[in-house]
């Protein structure tokens, strides 16, 4: 298999109420490529897209059942501490759950974690020893 992912599908319990907070809330913008019950958002080299939670683990042939912590963090990285600040205020005007407020962490950069209307859990992160290219990719 290539070292690539190209697309990542969050399942959601309510699709328009999720669409809201992704597109209202975040500022993102949906793809014209997105359908009735599939919402895409291009993120550079990655899309993702969110689609109705019961669909997509009768997709997987799975049952749903809800965890506190998945052991899955989706990360944002940006271009300074006050970025993750206004971005994590943002976040929480909107619906999000703050699960840990933006602070200094251990591993010397800045960050926070939010959880979305459906309980993923974000980081969003300032990491002042990693550089980011014109386009926001992460350059390791």
């Amino acid at each position: 298999m290539r070292q690539k992912l190209n697309l990542i599908t969050l399942g959601v319990k309510n699709f328009k109420k999720s669409l809201d907070f992704y597109e209202k809330g975040l500022g993102w913008k949906k793809s014209d490529k997105s359908m009735d019950d599939l919402a895409l958002f291009q993120l550079g080299g990655i899309v993702l897209a969110l689609h109705p939670l019961k669909d997509l683990a009768a997709d997987a042939t799975l049952n749903y059942h809800a965890s506190e912590f998945y052991g899955l963090t989706i990360s944002h990285n940006t271009h300074s501490e006050q970025e993750v600040d206004e971005i994590m205020k943002q976040v929480a005007s909107t619906g999000g759950t703050i699960v840990k407020p933006a602070q200094k962490v251990y591993w010397g950069g800045y960050s926070g974690y939010f959880k979305d209307l459906d309980g993923y859990l974000f980081e969003v992160a300032y990491n002042p020893f990693w550089d980011m290219d014109a386009n926001d990719n992460l350059l390791l």
